[in-house]
């Protein structure tokens, strides 16, 4: 039996999948959350677990035990997902060479093929025909509704688990294994900075050391669509080919890359690549953007989604497009090429953060790991 108690700090994915992986092997946990619930980056994304971004071996390894551990978690507690799998759309003869290459080069170790016009249609009534030349699919890609799903993980693990959350609770210092916030103190056998605020405030030293930046993200939410419309599978434009490690082994990627670079500089400039979920109401979660900065501009910019917007409709087709919401997410990102950075500061104390936009498909598998390791 195990009698070791751990501190958790923040209730993002990181934070919650560290709690997951400590309280299924027997930690008692507690969790602190500065704000109310979770407003941060965990809930202002597509919710996609999203396989088909990561290379092959240890990444996309990682991405599918993280994908098992979402099934199992949102099964158990009822929080809606759906593993529609995703398509990406081809309309240059470059695009379908590249899409051609990856179904050829994974066949054997991933579920993805090259779908025709028509295969791709069958899949999803949403896709623009004019031009189509074919799609890419893959059947890993799962979806959640990350600004309900992050809070439901949350009562899960104190329902399931045992986990006590202290939300609106900021943590202000940490001692050896001791945690304070003002004049209240905790004790745990190990302490977990999961919350890239309290890593920048709790360790300010070593944030401004690390090779971080954050990046800001520009999305959208367009309106339930009519009729009970449900577009299958994610859609994705051509330009996430060359955004995503996952399609890094395909020869033809860099010409492809060098064509995007002269008739889409713009677009990449701001690091635009467009892609669509569509969660269990039947509204359609569309971006994003990538700017890359230590402080960035609190406002959206305009032009950025009506760039997005624009894209969107060249390998789309809605019966409405009516924007309900705009938002921006920042999330820290490691500039070495790295995937996650995991530091121990002091004994006992642990700091997990910089998974970039890869939280929500990398996090439950990668804190799983962590732990696992440490047994």
């Amino acid at each position: 039996m195990n009698n070791r108690s751990a501190i958790v700090i923040g209730a993002g994915i990181v934070g919650l999948a560290t709690a997951r992986a400590l309280a299924t092997r027997g930690y008692k946990v507690t969790v602190f959350e500065r704000n109310e619930r979770a407003v941060g980056a965990s809930i202002r994304n597509f919710g996609m677990i999203w396989p088909i971004g990561q290379p092959n071996g240890t990444l996309f390894e990682r991405a599918m035990l993280s994908r098992g551990i979402w099934k199992q978690v949102a099964t158990e507690a009822g929080i809606w997902h759906d593993e529609v799998g995703s398509l990406h759309l081809a309309y240059h003869d470059d695009e379908l060479q590249v899409m051609t290459e990856y179904a050829d080069l994974n066949k054997s170790v991933r579920d993805c093929a090259l779908l025709s016009p028509a295969e791709a249609f069958a899949k999803s009534p949403a896709v623009n025909p004019d031009g189509l030349m074919g799609a890419l699919w893959s059947g890993t890609e799962m979806i959640v509704e990350a600004r309900a799903a992050i809070g439901q993980v949350a009562a899960y693990l104190a329902e399931k688990h045992g986990v006590t959350f202290y939300w609106n609770t900021a943590i202000s210092a940490i001692n050896d294994t001791e945690v304070r916030s003002g004049s209240r103190t905790w004790q745990a056998d190990e302490v977990f900075v999961c919350g890239g605020a309290e890593f920048e405030t709790l360790y300010p030293e070593l944030f401004a050391e690390a090779p971080l930046t954050k990046c800001k993200l520009q999305m959208m939410r367009l309106a339930a669509q009519p009729d009970g419309l449900r577009i299958g599978p994610s859609l994705c434009g051509s330009l996430s080919m060359i955004h995503y490690p996952g399609f890094g082994a395909a020869p033809s990627l860099p010409a492809l890359k060098a064509r995007y670079e002269d008739q889409y500089a713009e677009y990449l400039k701001w690091g635009i690549h467009v892609m669509v979920s569509q969660n269990h109401l039947g509204e359609l979660t569309v971006g994003d953007s990538h700017e890359y900065a230590l402080a960035h501009d609190p406002f959206d910019k305009e032009f950025i989604n009506r760039m997005i917007l624009d894209y969107l409709a060249t390998f789309t087709r809605f019966k409405n497009n009516q924007v309900v919401q705009t938002w921006n997410g920042i999330y820290p990102k490691l500039t070495n090429g790295q995937t996650e950075l995991v530091l121990e500061p002091e004994p006992g104390v642990t700091i997990i953060n910089g998974l970039g936009g890869n939280g929500m498909t990398l996090s439950f598998g990668l804190c799983e790991q962590l732990i696992a390791a440490r047994q």
